[in-house]
């Protein structure tokens, strides 16, 4: 299994950028696709996913309104799109696979790979200068 990771860079303080995770190996629609996070000095946090099979999503506090998540299943490409971006945001953004359909949620929220059957992307550096 391989999540092929794109999108990132160096971008000013409110502009945007946008991430794509493209997974291989794996069945598109048994998945959980999403992101984290880790800034320099920091611990990971789950920044938001998408649940394929249903399209239920989940968005940490401090992205929501701000970032969006979509899933292309034609594509089997997941996107996040990051808008209005700030210093804060600056981090290695990891795309992750979770197997499941529960996983993703208000409720449940987004915790990291656990299982076997769950992945690591290789990790995109986000820099929003100030």
């Amino acid at each position: 299994v391989q999540l092929v990771e794109s999108g990132g860079g160096l971008v000013q303080a409110g502009g945007s950028l946008r991430l794509s995770c493209a997974p291989s190996g794996l069945i598109f629609d048994d998945y959980v696709i999403g992101w984290f996070r880790q800034a320099p000095g920091k611990d990971r946090e789950g920044v938001s996913c998408i649940t394929n099979s249903d399209g239920t999503t989940y968005y940490d506090a401090s992205v929501k309104g701000r970032f969006t998540i979509s899933s292309d299943a034609s594509k089997e490409t997941v996107y996040l799109e990051m808008n209005t971006l700030e210093s804060e945001d600056t981090a290695v953004y990891y795309c992750v696979a979770l197997w499941g359909s529960r996983r993703c949620g208000k409720r449940m929220g987004f915790l990291p790979p656990r299982y076997e059957r769950d992945y690591w992307g290789q990790g995109t550096q986000v820099t929003v200068s100030s």
